[in-house]
Parts: structure tokens; sequence; C-alpha cells
């Protein structure tokens, strides 16, 4: 016959230190036992942690098992190991369609039409933080050893929709789609072509980055972290004609070895892994330009420049998430030498009144022109 356990033989147990794990399986347990044995399982958390009875494995287990709700279907009893999701699109080299069949079927494929979507988002989200106007800037995502998405000419970024995107090849051609590709096409393309790593391309009007465009200045570095470590330094291509073999060379030349430049007179451009990464970038470049001007109207334009040597360690954690930054091994005035931006962050420079740091050979050149001009003045 089966023992029957009542809160009294549990107190009684309890009280001789007789281990409540000792209770037969099968054992009878009376309501008030299992009170019992709830309470002791609060201040007593091995009762909790896996009695080998199953009559106490109910009763003790139940203090934490009714406070939870059952998983629901589908979902693992055991967390999964965390991991950095990548929306980064892979092809198989040699692998692109060839007829017009089997472009309209790639074109169609569930993971095309996926990009689409990424790329209408971006398109989007773009236009509500200001970073386009009107049918302004486009987006570009590589899909194969020649083939690009590429957003549609004179469409505004706001009210694009998935079936208006194009498919054209890396000489600008367009394989698919019913609208035509953006004009500005053949930019993405020059960047594509130098750089492997640009998967994706994107071009916008963001105020205060094209702000500094349209001045002419490259914002200065050593200042804002975040840009630091997603865009590196923010460089500045010269004036061309958009849509020119001149300005798809000079992008090129330079985008090739930075994630973020600016267009002269025109806009931005940033590249990255997919849409939401290149886009990332942008905002980054965006918010480092606003900071860096709202923050030169402060302390008669002083900026606080990041140290030289916690430079290195940005460096080191651009490594660790593959962007390589042609600036490592700069020396700290070549790093960090921001005089073209006014009001700025300079370099540190020799005081005038400390002669150990100053150059003789250009104190004898300053002191002959110097000489030359008041001769003359006079």
């Amino acid at each position: 016959m089966k023992k029957v356990y009542t809160a009294k033989d549990i107190e009684a147990m309890l009280k001789q230190g007789t281990c409540l794990k000792t209770i037969p399986a099968g054992s009878i347990l009376t309501p008030s036992a299992k009170d019992a044995i709830r309470d002791a399982g609060k201040t007593m958390p091995n009762l909790r942690s896996g009695p080998s009875s199953p009559a106490v494995r109910s009763a003790a287990g139940s203090v934490n098992n009714d406070r939870f709700p059952p998983l629901p279907a589908g979902i693992p009893a055991v967390p999964p190991e965390p991991i950095v999701p990548s929306m980064e699109y892979h092809w198989v080299p040699g692998g692109d369609p060839n007829t017009p069949e089997e472009i309209q079927r790639f074109f169609h494929s569930p993971e095309i039409l996926k990009l689409k979507d990424d790329m209408v988002r971006t398109a989007h989200k773009m236009w509500a933080r200001n970073m386009v106007d009107g049918n302004g800037g486009n987006i570009t995502v590589r899909v194969g050893d020649n083939l690009v998405l590429c957003t549609p000419t004179l469409r505004s970024k706001g009210e694009l929709k998935a079936d208006e995107i194009a498919l054209i090849d890396l000489d600008g051609n367009q394989k698919a789609g019913w609208r035509k590709r953006t004009s500005e096409a053949n930019t993405h393309l020059a960047i594509m072509k130098v750089q492997p790593k640009a998967k994706s391309v994107i071009h916008g009007h963001p105020p205060y980055s094209t702000a500094f465009a349209v001045a002419g200045i490259e914002p200065p570095t050593c200042l804002c972290s975040e840009a630091e470590i997603f865009t590196g330094a923010i460089k500045l291509v010269g004036y061309h004609t958009p849509g020119s073999k001149e300005i798809c060379d000079a992008v090129a030349d330079i985008a090739k070895d930075n994630p973020a430049i600016l267009l002269a007179n025109h806009g931005v451009m940033t590249w990255g892994t997919d849409p939401e990464d290149t886009y990332w970038k942008m905002e980054n470049m965006e918010t480092a330009c606003q900071t860096v001007w709202v923050a030169s109207q402060l302390n008669g334009g002083k900026l606080q420049k990041i140290p030289y040597e916690k430079m290195q360690d940005i460096f080191e954690i651009r490594r660790s998430i593959g962007m390589e930054d042609p600036r490592e091994g700069m020396k700290e005035c070549e790093l960090c030498q921001n005089d073209e931006f006014r009001p700025g962050a300079v370099c540190q420079v020799p005081a005038a009144d400390d002669p150990s740091q100053l150059n003789s050979e250009a104190e004898v050149l300053v002191k002959q022109l110097t000489n030359e001009i008041m001769n003359k003045m006079s």
C-alpha cells in the first residue's frame, strides 16, 4: 500500500533534517503536505533544483513552473546561441541567368522579391529622414557577377514600390523591369567594379552632409566615434556632371577605400554589404556632420578630439568587423588634421615660444620673406 504523507509528516522530516528527496516514488501527498513542501522550497532552493522523488518534483517544482506560461509552438526549450544576423545577398559565381526567360524567373524569384522589399523599405526611410528630395536619390544592390537591382528614374523614394525596381548589368544595360533605371546608376556601378565588398550603393542629399559638399569641405576627423567606426574618414570628390564618365572615374578612385563620400555641389554616396548596412552609413555620416556643425557653434568653435592612441582602438574595432582603414599608420597630425574646417579642431602645433620645437630652416625662410615685404613696402 502507498504511504500517505501529511503536513505533519513533512514538518517532522524537516525538523529532523531528513531530506525530502527520500520520499518514495508513488507516495501520496495530502494537499497540506504539498503546501508544506512548497513553503519549504521558498527557503530551500535545492528542493526546486531537481529533487529525485517525482512526488517532491510535482509539489516543489510547481512553485516555479506555475508562474510561467507554456512555451509557444515552435520555440525551443533551450535558448539558441546568439548570432549577428546578416542581410547580405550571396550568389553562385558563374550562375547568372542568360536567356530572357531565365532573367524573368530570376527577377521574380522569392529571394529577389525580398531584396526589392528591402530596397523599398530603405527608400522610404531615406525620404522620412529628409535624406532625399523630389525624385532624387537612388539605391542599387548587386545580385550576380554581372547583375544589379536598381531604383527607377523620376520616382519619389517616399512612394517607391517593389515592382518598380529595375534589373541592370554592370555596364548599365537594363535587363528587366517595366520602369527605366536611374540615370545615375553608372556611378554606383563604378564603385562595384573596383570594390567587391560594395554590394549595395546609395546616393542621397541629406542636408548637413550635402552642406559640407557644397562648401567643398571634408568633415573633420577624430571627433565622432560612431562615424569613425562605421564610415571612417568622409572624403570629398570634386564636382563633375552627374552620370558622366568623369564623375564615375572620380568616385571610383575615392570610394574604393572609403565607404562614405561627399559629391561636391551635389550630395553624398555610401556603400556597404546590403541596403540596411549602406543606409546606416549614410545616417552615421549625416549625424556626424550635423553634430560637428552644432558643436562648432559652442565653446568658441573649439572641438574636443579623440586622442591619437584611442583612434588606434577604433582601427582595431574596424578590423574586427571587416572594415580596413587606409588611415592606419598615419602620424597624429596626418590623422587628425582638420584645418580645412572653419571653425574646427586642428592638430596641436608647437608654441611660438618653444624654440626646441621650431623648424630652423622654416624660420630663416619666414625671416627672409618678411624682410623682402618690408623693403618693398618702404
